[in-house]
């Protein structure tokens, strides 16, 4: 038996509210509102990863009927487009990763190799020289290693997660006023 998809509730007067007045976007392609849009993600956020994601409006002013045979493909598209955006980004991230770390290890070879150049001098501030080198070329490695250790693990679960908003159910009921 499927799991039942968590659910997303939010209570509005009309339809409109749901989405950016501002957008001159046909209905199908208008963002949403930036306070629904937060609302949304951060319930999502809290949410199993594993379960799918179904938002129930409540409306207490019937939308127009095509603005409601509409309403989860234009949700789904803002959340795909968005998706979109942060695989993107998560890709520039992995491309500047990769340079960063060819960078880093030509720099660290250069004052590996350098260290071993001065090692057959033996003065104390040939010492100081070595030990710098050494230290500024695990420094040059920092960024490579922020990066793939640490910095990609946000940008792919956001991904992820406008992933899953843009496959969910969305249902409008009507409440009285």
């Amino acid at each position: 038996m499927a799991e039942k998809p968590a659910r997303i509730e939010i209570r509005l007067r009309e339809l409109a509210q749901l989405f950016n007045s501002m957008d001159p976007s046909p209905f199908s392609e208008r963002d949403l509102d930036g306070d629904a849009e937060e609302f949304i993600l951060s319930w999502a956020r809290e949410l199993p990863v594993h379960r799918e994601i179904e938002l129930a409006l409540q409306l207490t002013v019937a939308p127009p009927p095509t603005r409601a045979a509409a309403l989860e493909g234009a949700v789904r598209h803002f959340f795909a487009e968005r998706a979109s955006i942060k695989h993107l980004e998560f890709r520039q991230l992995m491309r500047r990763g990769r340079q960063s770390l060819l960078i880093g290890l030509v720099f660290l070879a250069a004052c590996l190799l350098l260290i071993e150049l001065l090692g057959a001098l033996d003065a104390t501030s040939v010492t100081f020289f070595k030990e710098s080198l050494t230290i500024g070329g695990w420094v040059a490695m920092w960024r490579p290693l922020e990066i793939y250790l640490y910095d990609w693990w946000p940008l792919r679960d956001e991904w992820r997660l406008l992933e899953r908003l843009a496959r969910m159910k969305v249902t409008l009921t009507l409440r009285p006023a």
